[in-house]
Order: structure tokens, then C-alpha cells, then sequence
């Protein structure tokens, strides 16, 4: 007997979070002061003989390695997870010297303190236990580090110093990269096969969301929740897989699954975002042995430019790629390889 009143309640319980608490983790305020080019810091990009500065490409999204493409111009092919913030102070050398703050309350759970062994140079990462699930802020090229794992920090707590660790950046270009994720799973070394030097909170792990328009919203209301946040988003494709037992991403961010649950279904419709944050969960009565493409939104262009190189085709035909069932065994749990 189903108890519609009750599965409503549930349903409403589950997609209800509190609103969003957060700070900017510099002095740098010029994103909330509508201008963007002096907060973020630019890549240099070849035009001729020379190379152009280009702030766009400090953004969240598709914003580097531009293709020009016959049927749609020019397309940004590469994502850029997180927020490149410049610098609002340096010293004579021109090493930054912008404190670095955590824009949430929160607990350090990971620290590299190594300025290699990873593109994101010396980094930390702030776990943030929200009633929505746990969100991982990740802040990355650090010159110092003024803290420690275990500590719990509230929003606005020191914990580093800008800088320009990792690979392919120079002192000129010494920025925070700033990501807020979710977390794929728990077994990623099972994923990746051997043991992770970062463990879970490698990069490939971490899902980042985009942060700039969220410090926006929760800027102009105090009631913006990230399930609430997402919703505005739009599927760029689903897949079905062959349901077995709940999937770990469910268990950790309940709202994301829609529909019911309790009954039975042979898969389950997984909906992604091009960058691949997954937006939903749905039981489906589709009979699949494996992850199949359901829904792909039509393109004129190659659906690897605008998936990070997960799909290959064009139009309103797609396919995973060996990246893209890769990608999606993050979810299943089923690490063999395709």
C-alpha cells in the first residue's frame, strides 16, 4: 500500500536544505562589483606572433583550447573546473601575498603540502557537512599553508597564502584556484586501479560545480540551497544503467534521485551536465546490459567538444566513449575495464 502524503513528505525532506553560507576566500570582491576582468586571472592565448591575455579563460566551464569548428564557429573545447582569483597584493618581488581563506564553515580533511606531485601545486581541501550532503572546497597553487588536517575552520578562517605552485604557472600569473565539489566515491582507488597519491580527494574524484554564479545567487538571497541551485541546470545527457544496488552518489546526495525508488525497474537514468555533474537519478523501465546513451541534446558539432571528450558523435546521436564509460563506472561501482 503506497501512502501518497508520506512519499511526499519524504520526497520534500530529502530536496530541503539550508540556505547557502558563504564567503569569498580573498580581498578580491571584484566579481560582486561587476568586473569580472579583475578577478580573474588571465591565460595567455596565441594571436599571430603574440599571445593575448584573456580573463575569460579564470572562469568556470568550457573556456580554453578554442576550435574552430565549420558548423559552429569558434567552441572553447577544454573545461576549467574551478575559479582562477587574481592576486590584490604582491610584494617588490611580485609574489602574492593574498591570505586565503575557507568560504565555509567546515573541517580540513586533505593537505598537499607539496608543491608537486599534482598540477594543483601545494593544496588543501575543506570538507563542509550540509544537510544537502558533503561539499568539498578545494583551494590550489598555495605558497603556504597555515594549517592542518583535522582542523575545523569556520567561513572567513585563514588557512594559507596565495601563490603559484604546480606546473605551467609563473609567479606574473600566481593565482587561487578555487573549486566547490561533490564526490564521486569512496573506492576510487578500486577506479583508478592502483593506490591515489591524494587518495579521494584527487581531482579526477572531485565534481566542481559553478561556484561564481552560486557566490552570486546566494548574494542576492539568503535563500539559495544547492539541490535548489542546481535545478536550473540543464541535462546535456542520460544514461541508463542496469540497476543492481543504490548507487553510492544516491546514498550520499539523496536529492538527487526523482521518481519512485521503491519500485521495481531493470535501470536506473542517470542525467549529466556537459561537464558531467550528475543532476538526477531516475528508475527507468529501459532494459540495458550496460551504460547506453538514452538522451544526448542535438549539436551540429562533434558531442566530444562539449563533453570533455566522454561522447563521440554529432546531432542527436551519441555514444560513450572508453573516457565516457570510465567516467560513468565512477557511479556503478564497476571498475573492470571497458
Amino acid at each position: 500500500m503506497k501512502f501518497p502524503g508520506i512519499l511526499l513528505l519524504l520526497s520534500l525532506t530529502l530536496t530541503a536544505a539550508e540556505p547557502l553560507k558563504l564567503v569569498l576566500p580573498t580581498d578580491n570582491r571584484a566579481i560582486f562589483d561587476g568586473k569580472p576582468e579583475d578577478f580573474y586571472m588571465y591565460v595567455l592565448r596565441p594571436s599571430g606572433n603574440k599571445a593575448s591575455q584573456h580573463w575569460t579563460a579564470g572562469q568556470y566551464g568550457f573556456v580554453r583550447t578554442i576550435i574552430d569548428t565549420e558548423k559552429e564557429g569558434p567552441i572553447a573545447t577544454k573545461f576549467h573546473e574551478g575559479l582562477d582569483i587574481k592576486p590584490t597584493k604582491r610584494d617588490r618581488s611580485g609574489n602574492p601575498l593574498d591570505e586565503v581563506r575557507a568560504i565555509a564553515d567546515g573541517e580540513i580533511v586533505y593537505i598537499n603540502n607539496s608543491s608537486g606531485g599534482s598540477t594543483y601545486g601545494r593544496y588543501i581541501v575543506i570538507k563542509h557537512d550540509w544537510d544537502c550532503g558533503p561539499f568539498f572546497s578545494l583551494y590550489a597553487h598555495l605558497s603556504r599553508v597555515n594549517s592542518k588536517v583535522g582542523d575545523k575552520v569556520i567561513g572567513g578562517s585563514p588557512i594559507a597564502i596565495m601563490g603559484y605552485t604546480g606546473a605551467g604557472i609563473s609567479r606574473t600569473r600566481a593565482h587561487l584556484h578555487l573549486e566547490l565539489c561533490m564526490l564521486s566515491t569512496k573506492n576510487f582507488n578500486d577506479w583508478i586501479g592502483t593506490k591515489a597519491p591524494h587518495g579521494i580527494y584527487d581531482g579526477r574524484n572531485l565534481i566542481g560545480i559553478d561556484l561564481a554564479s552560486l557566490f552570486l545567487a546566494t548574494k542576492e538571497s539568503d535563500k539559495v540551497t544547492i539541490p535548489k541551485f542546481l535545478e536550473s541546470a540543464s541535462p546535456y545527457f542520460k544514461v541508463a544503467i542496469p540497476r543492481k544496488d543504490e548507487l553510492e552518489i544516491t546514498r550520499r546526495y539523496p536529492w538527487l534521485k526523482k521518481g519512485d525508488h521503491d519500485s521495481d525497474s531493470p535501470s536506473l537514468e542517470i542525467s549529466f551536465t556537459d561537464s558531467g555533474i550528475p543532476l538526477s537519478v531516475v528508475p527507468s523501465h529501459r532494459k540495458v546490459t550496460k551504460a547506453t546513451i538514452t538522451f544526448v541534446r542535438t549539436t551540429r558539432s562533434k558531442h566530444e567538444f562539449y563533453t570533455r571528450g566522454r561522447l563521440t558523435g554529432v546531432g542527436r546521436k551519441a555514444s560513450l566513449t572508453r573516457n565516457g564509460r570510465k567516467f560513468v563506472a565512477l557511479f556503478t561501482n564497476e571498475y573492470t575495464k571497458p
